[in-house]
């Protein structure tokens, strides 16, 4: 590379690689601009998250690091920022950080690494409380937004359900200072009124007055979408793409989760738990949950059009030509998988580890490639230094993709770790996976091991199979590689089966 590009990075929150129903011939997703920008460039088929959790996926994304290494191992642990993140390495090279959007990732906020724009706090945030909001729908004559509650997973006699009116069937304003609401709707405002419109046109204005004022400074601009996270909310006419009929069983909906560790039984949202645990069969119909994944597939074809409003203001600006664009998501979605489930805990199926990612970068990258490699959101940090000239100073976890997106024949890594320290429950958990096979350690529960070419949806548990033996002890020393060199300082030792603390 010969000359340092600009860098955009459009992240997507809470969102699946795969549209669950659509591997068993439901409705394809409709995602134009991320395919569009992935016939530029290339395809991650085999992404992973380094964990699927907000907090933890986004520090590590900033550093590099597993979270075991950066210390934000759970939401809101706010843990100090004592290693270095990729913000300050790119202002030392001349770029000037601007960001937009969600920060969750810990203390403080974005403004703190030399950003400008707009950034939301170090919770969850709401970008509809935010002054910045008001004055864009102020600037272009819009209503704030509204929705008309399908779903609440709260319950009807739930406190904060109560306290925000979030009652089904009536009309909902999102106005509370976290996002977050275990709720679907049906938007009553027009598409403007939704966060991810606000976002890309506080992000095209940026464009603009780069383009019209000082093209030669180097800049890095990142857009975190608060979506496709719940809560689902779209209007009409994305509801309309999706017909909810269409939308087949998903193959897991009905597991009974018996061969599970107890953490996939675990939950706390209505009508599906009972004494916080997951109620088999679901109470829930199929017909639906449905409706629900009409609603989250629907906003995922929204935010895709937000997404697209950026890539479009880059060609019209002329400014894609020097612009590598990379877009992706900090982990997967669970919902209606494994017997029924609404959010996340502290369970790694392939629904909340894989995630989308696409890089472009005009004249570098090769168009419309597909790319197997395993690869993760921990490669991130350390690929927009790359692209810059620079690295990290000290040793991290990740490392860049620029090779494998730019050179052919790149010898790369086997396998990949995700880890997790739970979310509503507490829970160690490590996973290893290759192309084919998938194990997770899982501290005080039954362990798991999965054929993913001949059981994608992870429908059989294969720890005890003798037949597989060999396989399990290969990934396990795969999996104690990866936390030997990681210094992962919980360690249970494979062979003697005895707790190691480094």
């Amino acid at each position: 590379m010969n000359r340092k590009p600009n860098i955009i990075y459009i992240l997507n929150d809470h969102q699946a690689f795969y549209g669950h129903g659509e591997m068993v011939g439901g409705p394809k997703i409709q995602r134009p601009n991320f395919e569009k920008l992935a016939s530029k460039g290339m395809k991650f088929t085999q992404a992973y998250t380094a964990c699927p959790l907000c907090g933890p996926a986004r520090r590590t994304m900033l550093t590099g690091l597993f979270p075991h290494n950066h210390g934000e191992i759970r939401n809101e642990t706010n843990h100090r920022y004592d290693r270095e993140v990729y913000f300050d390495k790119l202002t030392k090279v001349g770029y000037q950080n601007y960001y937009f959007g969600k920060w969750h990732t810990g203390r403080g906020s974005a403004y703190d690494f030399n950003c400008k724009g707009y950034s939301s706090g170090s919770t969850y945030g709401n970008p509809y409380d935010s002054h910045e909001y008001k004055q864009y729908l102020k600037k272009y004559d819009l209503p704030f937004i509204k929705v008309k509650i399908q779903k609440n997973f709260l319950g009807p006699e739930h406190p904060f359900a109560k306290a925000l009116r979030i009652k089904e069937g009536e009309v909902h304003i999102p106005n509370f200072r976290v996002l977050s609401q275990e709720t679907t709707g049906i938007m009553l405002t027009p598409k403007e009124s939704h966060e991810t419109f606000f976002l890309a046109s506080l992000a095209c204005d940026r464009l603009k007055e780069i383009a019209n004022n000082n093209r030669t400074q180097l800049f890095h601009m990142r857009i975190d979408f608060w979506g496709p996270h719940h809560p689902y909310y779209a209007p009409q006419e994305y509801l309309d793409l999706y017909d909810p009929k269409k939308i087949p069983e998903l193959p897991s909906f009905s597991d009974d989760l018996n061969d599970k560790p107890e953490i996939y039984k675990y939950n706390h949202f209505y009508p599906i738990s009972e004494n916080n645990k997951l109620i088999y069969p679901n109470p829930l119909p199929w017909e639906e949950w449905q409706k629900v994944l009409a609603l989250n597939y629907a906003q995922q074809t929204l935010l895709d059009e937000a997404g697209g409003i950026v890539l479009n203001a880059l060609e019209e600006l002329d400014l894609i030509e020097n612009t590598v664009i990379i877009w992706a998501s900090d982990h997967g979605d669970s919902v209606g998988c494994h017997g029924g489930q609404f959010d996340k805990d502290g369970f790694m199926p392939q629904e909340m580890v894989r995630i989308p990612m696409v890089i472009s970068y005009p004249d570098f990258i090769p168009n419309n490639k597909n790319c197997d490699k395993l690869v993760s959101n921990l490669d991130l940090g350390p690929t927009f230094l790359d692209i810059a000239g620079t690295s990290f100073t000290d040793p991290i976890d990740g490392q860049s993709l620029l090779p494998i997106a730019t050179q052919k024949d790149i010898q790369w890594r086997n396998d990949i770790m995700c880890e997790t320290h739970g979310h509503w429950n507490n829970h160690v958990g490590r996973l290893i996976a290759t192309n084919r096979f998938k194990y997770i350690w899982n501290e005080d529960h039954i362990d798991e091991l999965y054929d993913l070419e001949d059981d994608p949806f992870e429908l059989k548990n294969l720890i005890n199979n003798k037949e597989y033996k060999d396989i399990l002890v290969d990934l396990k020393a795969c999996l104690n590689n990866w936390r030997q060199k990681t210094g992962d300082n919980v360690i249970k030792s494979m062979i003697t089966g005895k707790r190691l603390r480094k």
